[in-house]
């Protein structure tokens, strides 16, 4: 379950981003719909893989105090989500649907998947099960996030980052009460 939350928590950020798409392209079609959520859902799903392997570099060493790193990293990718959240810019990011715009967009909504990926490193998880949900999630979510963005308009776009900032706080405050115990 926690792997869920995990990846909707992530999702977040590409949900934002594909609202604020569909608030901007209203005659979006199905193929670049698909197109869209392929981008986000494959970059959510590699980044925390690259983490892990990055984490598990050095995991050894820090491992008495990794909780405590765990709690630093989501405690700030949450606070960030929901400053992000504030700012209210989404629809400036989005210049255009062509793949090299998706690939950046894809790229940065995903930096905080790397970092989970460093926390995944760890803990005793299954990094490909992870990686495995954390791009299906997200991937459903981008569909549904465009086509929320075609007929509510900009609306969700910054309560979709404040969700996600506050999963990610109290996954890092589980992890640290789990640790200290």
């Amino acid at each position: 379950m926690e792997i869920f939350l995990i990846g909707f928590a992530l999702a977040m950020d590409s949900a934002a981003v594909s609202i604020a798409i569909g608030s901007k392209y209203k005659k979006i079609n199905a193929v670049t719909i698909l197109k869209i959520a392929i981008f986000f859902g494959i970059f959510q799903g590699v980044m925390p893989a690259i983490g892990f392997m990055l984490g598990g570099i050095f995991s050894s060493f820090v491992d008495s105090i990794d909780h405590y790193i765990a709690f630093v990293i989501l405690l700030y990718l949450g606070y960030r989500m929901i400053r992000e959240a504030q700012s209210n810019d989404f629809e400036e990011g989005v210049v255009d649907l062509k793949n090299g715009t998706l690939l950046i967009l894809a790229i940065a909504t995903s930096i905080d998947a790397l970092a989970i990926g460093i926390t995944f490193s760890f803990q005793e998880i299954d990094i490909w099960y992870a990686v495995s949900i954390i791009a299906g999630v997200t991937f459903l979510l981008c569909i549904i996030a465009v086509y929320l963005g075609k007929y509510l308009g900009g609306f969700l776009e910054d309560k979709a980052e404040y969700l996600g900032g506050i999963i990610l706080i109290g996954l890092g405050f589980k992890i640290l009460l789990e640790g200290i115990r």
